[in-house]
């Protein structure tokens, strides 16, 4: 059987905050791939900030955007890999659940392809991947007839402190790190993405075309 292609995008650090919109995606076959411009903290569906706590974020200067996605607030940054996929979830024969445990596998592969043993996912309401009580990859997706949007955010060299100005997606109690952090080298998105998509190939049984993203 002939593998699903998808079109390999990569956007620009600002151009990803277009892709943050509310309604779901209409037509899948996408793989959007970026390191985000910042900071920006983002909500889910169910919110995760008080009108006073989204203006003290805009005061430390960080722009606050409510998006369409799964999950409470989370902060997106420089030194972090966001894997938006707009899916057919019938062309791969997976279910929305499914579709996010291929996404947390993702990350613990890349996370075993750059030496880091020990990554996990977790059941609800810890959904994303996790080493111990620290989460190094959050993740928040979207589903309209069959078609997916949003994704994961890992981090690679991410400036954590922004964490520390919101409750990550409400979970009370659990701490944020990164490769960099764990490994204790200094660990680029650009590094990390080529291991990244021989994961996403393999756990999702895809091939992928690449091509510039329009300006």
């Amino acid at each position: 059987m002939q593998q699903p292609a998808l079109r390999l995008v990569r956007l620009g650090r600002d151009r990803w905050l277009r892709r943050l919109q509310p309604e779901p995606c209409t037509e899948g076959g996408a793989l959007l791939l970026c390191e985000p411009a910042g900071p920006v903290y983002t909500t889910g569906l169910r919110g995760g900030l008080t009108p006073e706590e989204t203006a003290r974020l805009w005061a430390l200067g960080a722009e606050v955007r409510v998006t369409g996605r799964g999950g409470l607030a989370t902060f997106h940054g420089p030194g972090q890999l966001l894997c938006h996929p707009v899916l057919d979830l019938r062309r791969f024969g997976l279910r929305l659940r499914m579709h996010v445990a291929a996404l947390e596998a993702c990350a613990v592969r890349l996370c075993e392809l750059q030496g880091l043993q020990g990554a996990r996912a977790r059941p609800p309401p810890y959904t994303g991947v996790w080493l111990d009580e620290r989460k190094i990859c959050a993740i928040g997706v979207r589903c309209g007839r069959h078609i997916t949007s949003h994704g994961l955010a890992l981090n690679c060299s991410t400036d954590l402190t922004w964490f520390e100005h919101i409750v990550p997606c409400g979970l009370v109690g659990t701490g944020v790190t990164s490769l960099s952090k764990e490994l204790q080298r200094h660990i680029t998105v650009d590094e990390v993405m080529p291991p990244f998509l021989v994961a996403f190939k393999e756990i999702y049984k895809c091939t992928l075309i690449s091509e510039d993203s329009p300006s």
